[in-house]
């Protein structure tokens, strides 16, 4: 009999919620839907004139959001990557009008609980990592074809992995002997290859992060969204990011000390009145509470970065 599913459990909930909604009759995008734990938040503080578009790569996710949220004609859902948010909003005519933008960075808990999904390396299925599996190489096709040093290059840049190499050298050298299609092989291979086991963390960790990172562009997306992110909200709008990796994290937080404080170039007098900031930053970085890490441990690693847009 199959193990019961866990309850999803969403992460910085009313905080996320809290910060975001300002205005109850505004447009509000969801950017990494999920199961909708904080899209089921927002719908509930927006009046009868609000409205939410979410957005999830993953077909699951998008199901689900029909099945909760059908015949709410203030919410709509979208299978795409928040990169595409730009040219999604274009077509609704919401370019410089969306009161809030939210997003929970990473891969879900249903994903990971979902042995057939592949991303977990406690749970042995089928080596995809794909967050839409219908485009793209899964985790097994990439790891078939890469170049050691490419293999090496993903798990150092993403993972943070100092063993990476070793890592790679494994992979490749295991890969000869048969393909590597399952997670529970890909996590042997690359425990094997780490010297180095840290009390508490599982050493293929760094490594099935960084795979995932790299095969559904999840930095690259960021970075897209970012990009152009001030001009899609309206003054006041806010944008909420939730990150789970320091690499992340670290994008997020240049981004906003960036438009808070723009650099001026060396030897340029422009009086203080002539700097051009257009957002500001909301607070300080949050993290889950005690409490809440008890409940989901998922939630100890997890940032909050709140910023909102001045002009």
């Amino acid at each position: 009999m199959p193990a019961a599913k866990k309850a999803h459990i969403t992460v910085l909930l009313d905080g996320a919620v809290d910060a975001l909604v300002s205005d109850v009759d505004g447009y509000y995008v969801d950017g990494t839907f999920g199961r909708g734990g904080h899209a089921g938040l927002v719908l509930k503080q927006l009046s009868p004139q609000g409205h939410l578009l979410a957005i999830d790569k993953d077909i699951e996710a998008c199901a689900a959001g029909h099945s909760l949220f059908d015949g709410d004609t203030r919410f709509e859902i979208v299978q795409a990557s928040f990169a595409d948010l730009e040219s999604l909003l274009r077509e609704r005519g919401q370019v410089g009008k969306v009161s809030g933008v939210l997003l929970d960075l990473g891969v879900s808990s249903p994903q990971l609980d979902d042995a057939e999904r592949g991303f977990s390396f406690l749970r042995d299925g089928p080596l995809d990592m794909r967050m839409d599996t219908t485009r793209g190489l899964s985790a097994a096709q990439w790891i078939a074809v890469a170049e050691e040093t490419e293999i090496a290059g993903v798990i150092k840049d993403y993972g943070e992995e100092k063993f990476a190499r070793r890592m790679a050298k494994a992979i490749v050298e295991a890969r000869e002997k048969k393909p590597i299609t399952r997670t529970g092989e890909l996590a042997d291979i690359v425990a094997a290859a780490n010297p180095a086991w840290e009390k508490g963390k599982h050493p293929a960790t760094r490594a099935f992060q960084a795979i995932r990172i790299f095969l559904n562009r999840e930095l690259d997306d960021l970075r897209a969204l970012l990009d152009c992110v001030v001009d899609l909200l309206s003054v006041g709008g806010r944008l909420v990011v939730i990150s789970f990796h320091s690499l992340e994290d670290r994008i997020v937080k240049r981004f906003i000390r960036g438009h808070t404080h723009p650099v001026v170039p060396r030897g340029l007098a422009i009086p203080e009145s002539q700097i051009i900031r257009r957002l500001q930053a909301v607070g300080k970085a949050s993290k889950a509470s005690s409490e809440e890490v008890e409940l989901n441990p998922r939630a100890r690693s997890a940032v909050m970065r709140v910023a909102e847009k001045v002009m």
